[in-house]
């Protein structure tokens, strides 16, 4: 009988993956409510640190945020799939010992297997994760604590299958001296499946669920959902009305110049959204300086603010990409704090390092602007969770992979620094390239950051409204130009002043079906920021360089 029930291993891994849903889903409460560690997170994290620039690119672009949260499930389905092999193992290794009175000794057996190979699979991951070794330390003995509760409960699950297997195989010893045949040992075969299955499935219904769910809270968190503050909000309305921008169709583009945090573009590098206590957050300034010092969140707002406008763009965004958006920012001069650590004289970069383990460098000269600030304000609240609270960097003129959230360490270097996305392949410099896009008309994803579009496509006395936004970093932006024959013949748009020299600008034109001939015409659009120099016709993908090209928009 033993042996018939060894060759159906199949079933036993179908065990051993029930018992690991019971104790992924015990982690994933841990990860939840305790914020411990959770192995497939970590595992997916590893994998996309490891992916070549290009091909992460690629799978961005493809995919967008499916990509990464993709990586997480598969890492979820493969800590699972990894329980099933464990439940094989443990019953190739268990079977000539099997005992009802070993109940206990097999859980602590079972429990104790799986807590080594996930500990040793752990401590690889770690490993290839780009944090310095203290880190990795005080990590190994986070996951030393997160791996025990849940293989115990795995492998007290996994023995309470082997204890029902255990009466099935006593029973079926006194069925097989009265029944000999075949039929008999085959019927005693299939009540064996049938009640390992069974209490499988009882597992699963309690530890699916909070699988669904779980993972869906984490991935899909509660939108921290905050609006442009009254203060704010009362000052844009009290503006004159912008010459050029009267039309009513415009509305909907003028109301979002400033996006709605709900609305603001979010890429990093995890699957799941970093959580930090600000009472317990502290910013360190160190490395080249002569007075290192380190300050806590209360000190920091205490400080010298600055209120400033400033539009974010992802490397990563394709043309007429929804991967850029603008807020106010509030926040301290990053030149402020290096003033109070006197810089040496040998110091050329500065180092950002993020709670999540991120890690970028910007020249020091860039540091020292004017704009450069580190934020704990937006649209006049603080950061969301999203966004980086409880600080995060804004440095204008280069992409927003340069602007470090979850800010913890300033560090001041000797050489060039390259960052997370540097070793990948992304551009160290990340200058802007001078980007036109077309919101109305049309159906580009850039629409997604502006609220209200549904309207804007109307045509009204056979004028149909163009317009959209131009961004070239903190170069500016002097001209716009909208061509509605394919770049044939081209006219000037109408500009509205930008809100800083940090922002995109805002422009518009419109097409006369009136005076216009035939029923097809592509708009293409081009912009010319304050230096002189007009953004180039040539397409390139975003990896490494950020993307160029014109945006156009078939009408």
């Amino acid at each position: 009988m033993i042996n018939k029930i060894d060759r159906i291993s199949g079933t036993w891994f179908l065990g051993g993956m029930a018992a690991g849903a019971v104790a992924v889903a015990i982690s994933l409460l841990l990860r939840i409510f305790v914020g411990g560690m959770f192995l497939p997170e970590l595992a997916s994290q590893t994998l996309f640190s490891l992916t070549p620039g290009q091909v992460e690119s690629q799978a961005v672009e493809s995919l967008g945020p499916i990509a990464k949260y993709s990586a997480f499930i598969g890492a979820v389905i493969a800590n699972l799939v990894l329980y099933g092999l464990i439940g094989i193992l443990f019953t190739t290794v268990q079977k000539k010992s099997l005992s009802l009175k070993g109940y206990l000794g097999n859980g602590m057996r079972s429990s104790l297997i799986a807590f080594i190979i996930l500990f040793i699979l752990g401590i690889m991951l770690l490993a290839l994760t780009e944090t310095d070794v203290q880190s990795k330390l005080n990590s190994i003995t986070v996951l030393t604590i997160y791996l025990i509760p849940s293989n115990i409960a795995f492998g007290f699950t996994l023995s309470y299958f082997y204890r029902n297997l255990i009466l099935l195989r006593d029973s079926s010893s006194l069925v097989s001296k009265k029944e000999t045949t075949s039929t008999a040992a085959g019927r005693t075969e299939i009540d064996y499946k049938k009640r390992l299955l069974l209490r499988a499935g009882l597992a699963s219904i309690v530890a699916l669920p909070i699988l669904y769910f779980g993972l869906d809270s984490l991935l899909h968190p509660k939108k921290e959902v905050q609006q442009i503050s009254p203060t704010l909000a009362t000052l844009l309305r009290s503006r004159p009305k912008t010459l050029g921008f009267e039309d009513v169709r415009l509305k909907p583009l003028l109301d979002s110049e400033i996006t709605p945090t709900d609305l603001f573009y979010r890429i990093d590098k995890n699957p799941i959204v970093p959580v930090v206590d600000s009472q317990s957050w502290n910013l360190t300034i160190k490395g080249l300086v002569d007075k290192p010092f380190v300050l806590n969140y209360k000190e920091l707002r205490e400080m010298p603010s600055v209120e400033q406008f400033a539009t974010l763009e992802c490397v990563s965004n394709k043309i007429g990409g929804d991967l850029i958006s603008t807020a106010i920012w509030k926040g301290i001069h990053l030149k402020d704090l290096l003033e109070m650590a006197q810089v040496k004289q040998n110091a050329k970069y500065i180092v950002f390092r993020c709670s999540d383990g991120y890690d970028v460098g910007i020249p020091l000269e860039r540091g020292l602007f004017e704009g450069t600030i580190l934020a704990y304000d937006m649209n006049g609240s603080p950061l969301t969770s999203d966004h980086g609270y409880p600080v995060r960097a804004i440095v204008p003129g280069i992409y927003g992979m340069m602007n470090a959230k979850w800010l913890t360490e300033v560090e001041l270097v000797d050489d060039v620094y390259e960052g997370y996305w540097q070793r990948k392949g992304w551009s160290n410099i990340a200058t802007h390239n001078t980007h036109s896009f077309i919101v109305l008309p049309g159906n580009a994803p850039v629409r997604k950051r502006f609220k209200d579009l549904e309207a804007t496509n109307v045509t009204s006395n056979g004028l149909i409204p163009i317009a959209g936004i131009a961004f070239a970093g903190d170069r500016g932006i002097s001209k716009v130009e909208v061509s509605i024959d394919g770049g044939a013949t081209w006219k000037i748009a109408k500009i509205k002043d930008p809100l800083s020299q940090y922002t995109w600008v805002l422009w518009n034109a419109e097409l006369d079906l009136n005076t216009e001939k035939g029923n097809n015409h592509m708009i293409v659009v081009r912009a010319t920021d304050k230096t002189g120099k007009t953004q180039t016709d040539m397409v390139a993908n975003p990896f490494p360089n950020g993307a160029t090209g014109y945006h156009n928009v078939s009408v």
